[in-house]
């Protein structure tokens, strides 16, 4: 099947600084693709070049199969954006500021008053229709921003950063909304901070940096690429150096320490890590209480690939 997006050898400068390095992207029909890098990554500024928001200076875009050009307004009409900063006017309702986006891209008045009222229902705004933006809570706002970016039933949706700032219900609820979105036939691109959402939501995973594409692959494929199986916590009164020593000697263990209470054994890929380790344990007399083994996380993976210098 096509790509839904192909972008190919994406070059963005601002002067000297080059802000898309050679950036490739694809991207099939149906996927949830998380787009991932550290702030001043090149995310955003890769979405607005596909949107045709940016001019590039090298490099192809197509979207649906097609060359995407700022004229492609027929394109344009297939896709819905949710920004990370709610874009919704004051001086509408609730009803008014869905109705004003969705006149966007259809035109017909009894069409467009249908998909109104299902963008209402899907995010569940129905008790709100007649408020203005300034009433809604933080969470009520994100999901009236969502309504506003899918009520003309797009195929492709970019979201970015949807549930920033909101409380753990409102995420829940927009994470669930996203995943009925991909179930009705919508390609979603969700760039998010939030690792667990990610990890929980998207098919597949590309981490970026300084403009380039840095590793691309499911979560499963992401974890295999670093060095990091499994870290292991294990509950002790005591460990000597000794100990300390015998742990770090074995060929699974790439790093162990001990903070008083907890032995932490951070281990390469190995079926017997656990057993290794508590051998060794055994071994020196030291006994242990409750124990843990933590498979790596995305957070784990985008800190080895990325580093983890603070970043602006």
């Amino acid at each position: 099947m096509e790509d839904i997006i192909a972008v190919d050898n994406l070059v963005k400068r601002y002067g000297d600084m080059v802000a898309l390095d050679h950036f490739s992207l694809h991207i099939a029909p149906g996927e949830v693709f998380g787009l991932l890098g550290p702030n001043g990554s090149g995310k955003t500024t890769a979405i607005n070049c596909m949107l045709q928001l940016l001019t590039y200076d090298k490099g192809a875009i197509r979207l649906f199969g097609e060359d995407m050009k700022p004229s492609r307004y027929d394109l344009k009409r297939r896709i819905g954006v949710v920004p990370q900063n709610v874009a919704v006017f004051e001086e509408l309702t609730v009803r008014g500021n869905i109705d004003y986006f969705c006149a966007l891209y259809v035109d017909d008045r009894r069409r467009r008053q249908e998909l109104v009222e299902e963008a209402i229902a899907f995010v569940g705004l129905e008790d709100y229709t007649k408020f203005r933006p300034r009433k809604l809570s933080g969470g009520l706002l994100r999901r009236l921003n969502i309504a506003c970016g899918i009520a003309h039933k797009p195929e492709l949706i970019f979201f970015d950063e949807p549930t920033v700032a909101v409380d753990p219900q409102s995420r829940n609820s927009i994470l669930e909304g996203i995943l009925r979105l991909n179930a009705q036939g919508s390609t979603i691109v969700y760039t998010s901070h939030y690792m667990e959402e990610v990890e929980d939501i998207c098919t597949r995973i590309m981490i970026m940096d300084a403009g380039r594409a840095l590793a691309t692959g499911t979560n499963d494929e992401l974890k295999a690429m670093i060095g990091t199986g499994e870290r292991i916590r294990v509950e002790v009164d005591a460990c000597d150096d000794e100990a300390l020593a015998a742990l770090r000697a074995l060929p699974c263990v790439l790093g162990a320490s001990f903070d008083g209470t907890m032995l932490e054994a951070d281990c390469g890929n190995g079926a017997h890590n656990v057993a290794d380790v508590l051998g060794v344990l055994a071994a020196r007399g030291v006994a242990t209480g409750r124990i843990y083994a933590e498979p790596p996380t995305l957070n784990d993976v985008f800190l080895e690939i990325t580093g983890k210098a603070l970043r602006d």
